[in-house]
């Protein structure tokens, strides 16, 4: 009997979690079944509070959201399962990131936090759980993320072709695979989605810029988009990872977005998105012919031409030309993940964390 994984995953954006079933052979992924599962409105609110807040939360508040997150995960695998008709003793193991909370590798105390229960989670589904998959990593001194480049070498390398996988969630990271079989690298590049999604939600009460018709209807607005480049985020060298805590709507009130048109602002956003994406690209994949998007972003038209333009030399596409749907990519991943952790296999490349080896990653929770 093959076996089968689950993945789930909850990214920086918050809107929910995808998870997958899949089965992998061979540099090859089949996937059995997905679902999107969104949190509830109220426990999206609570996240993002507990994430931005510019204090710590109360261990109280932290330990119910566990709580509730854990149930949500649990759920999505329940009802994953039962959509399929896959029985619980098919799967082998759960691999669940869990929702980052805090993401602080460069503190004095290094640490990366993701809340979601897994015990809650394998209980509730008779199916072993690996979870927490930053810590061993930043235990080696490494920054604990990204974690998915691994995969994506593993998935979507070619020795022929130089190519850019990048995820644009809530925060944006691209893998260099390079083709020529020199170490990958791979980094968060900054905000992806984040401060866009923010802004409209501010200023229009919607969820999202759909195919991103709202920046684009704007103007960059120049003075503006380079005082914001100026956070020295963008300037360090990698490998670096960043969260929510340093881009948020606290952050980009320091540039006084209210003196100008709302419209300009989300367009300037948008720029500031795709500019460091396209400055990182630039500086550490050079010789890249091929970038395939993936994540939420992947769907945001406006970005996506925008990309194009400021990478004219490269073919800009989504990862469903490299035989996985942009939405499914790190819900896969982590599915993955959880297969290197059962076989007790290393699963970050210390290329791109800066760990001092190669570890395995996360801990097994049995039912």
């Amino acid at each position: 009997m093959p076996e089968l994984y689950i993945g789930l995953m909850s990214g920086t954006s918050m809107d929910g979690i995808d998870a997958v079933i899949a089965r992998f052979d061979d540099g090859r992924v089949d996937i059995r079944g997905t679902l999107q599962k969104p949190y509830p409105d109220t426990l999206r609110r609570a996240l993002l509070n507990a994430v931005t807040t510019p204090v710590d939360e109360a261990i109280g508040n932290i330990g119910a959201l566990d709580r509730q997150v854990g149930e949500c995960f649990r759920d999505a695998a329940r009802e994953l399962l039962e959509s399929t008709g896959i029985a619980a003793d098919e799967i082998r193991a759960i691999g669940s990131h869990g929702q980052t909370i805090r993401h602080q590798p460069n503190a004095v105390t290094p640490y990366s936090l993701q809340i979601g229960n897994p015990a809650l989670i394998a209980a509730g589904t008779g199916i072993r759980t690996v979870a927490d998959f930053r810590s061993a990593d930043i235990a080696a001194g490494g920054q604990g993320a990204p974690l998915v480049p691994p995969f994506h070498q593993w998935l979507f390398s070619d020795a022929e072709v130089a190519r850019v996988i990048l995820n644009i969630g809530g925060i944006a990271n691209l893998t260099v695979l390079r083709g020529d079989g020199s170490p990958v690298i791979g980094f968060d590049t900054g905000p992806g989605n984040t401060l866009l999604d923010r802004w409209i939600q501010t200023q229009k009460k919607q969820a999202f810029d759909e195919d991103g018709a709202w920046a684009a209807s704007g103007q960059c607005i120049k003075a503006l988009l380079d005082d914001m480049l100026a956070d020295p985020y963008f300037d360090l060298l990698p490998p670096k990872s960043t969260g929510l805590e340093d881009f948020n709507l606290e952050w980009l009130a320091q540039f006084s977005p209210e003196h100008h048109a709302a419209a300009d602002v989300q367009a300037t956003l948008a720029e500031l998105t795709v500019h460091s994406i396209a400055e990182s690209v630039r500086r550490n994949a050079p010789h890249a012919k091929e970038l395939y998007v993936c994540g939420g972003g992947a769907h945001n038209k406006d970005l996506l031409k925008r990309l194009a333009g400021k990478l004219p030399d490269i073919s800009v596409g989504t990862t469903s030309f490299v035989g996985l749907d942009p939405d499914w990519v790190e819900a896969v991943a982590f599915a993955w993940l959880a297969m290197r952790t059962m076989n007790n296999e290393p699963g970050n490349l210390p290329s791109v964390t800066g760990a001092s080896s190669k570890v395995v990653l996360g801990e097994i929770h049995s039912p």
